[in-house]
């Protein structure tokens, strides 16, 4: 279980990130095509998992559009949330952010879970915690960040050096 805050409030998630080094936990969550997409399907690729409580607010589109702009042709950004995938759709093309895949916890939390960023406490219990998680080709975690004031942005920066 991790602490975080929110507006400087603290609360709790119901686990920690993936360590650095091991193996990411596979996923089953639903894509703006409404199919269920698992870590087997982006194989062979760098990866950003930009996972966000909800793509509807201001600091989750700018980490999507962040991302998006400055990971580069051979990095999948993974945005993750419990948000309904045609808000999700809807949100990034609005910002432009035309390379993000969106997925969507709609049909289970399993996710949140197995990562450990499901909000236990507080008015966003339920939610996922604002956290990014870079993986390598093989789903090796290189970097790991559970941002500790869900109303910051993350580290961009050492995200994005740990893909290099």
């Amino acid at each position: 279980m991790a602490t975080i805050t929110l507006e400087g409030n603290e609360i709790q998630t119901n686990g920690d990130l993936p360590a650095v080094g091991s193996t990411a936990p596979d996923f089953k969550l639903t894509s703006k095509e409404m199919e269920d997409k698992t870590l087997a399907d982006f194989a062979g690729r760098k990866k950003i998992l930009n996972i966000v409580v909800s793509l509807d607010t201001g600091i989750c589109e700018t980490s999507t559009k962040t991302f998006n702009d400055e990971a580069g042709d051979t990095v999948v950004v993974l945005v993750i949330s419990a948000d309904l995938p045609f808000a999700q759709s809807r949100v990034c093309e609005a910002a432009g952010a035309y390379r993000a895949i969106t997925l969507s916890m709609m049909r289970s939390k399993s996710f949140a879970k197995d990562y450990g960023v499901l909000i236990q406490d507080g008015p966003l219990a339920g939610l996922c915690a604002r956290a990014v998680v870079v993986l390598d080709e093989n789903n090796k975690v290189l970097y790991t960040e559970l941002v500790s004031e869900i109303a910051q942005d993350p580290d961009y920066d050492k995200a994005l050096a740990a893909l290099k």
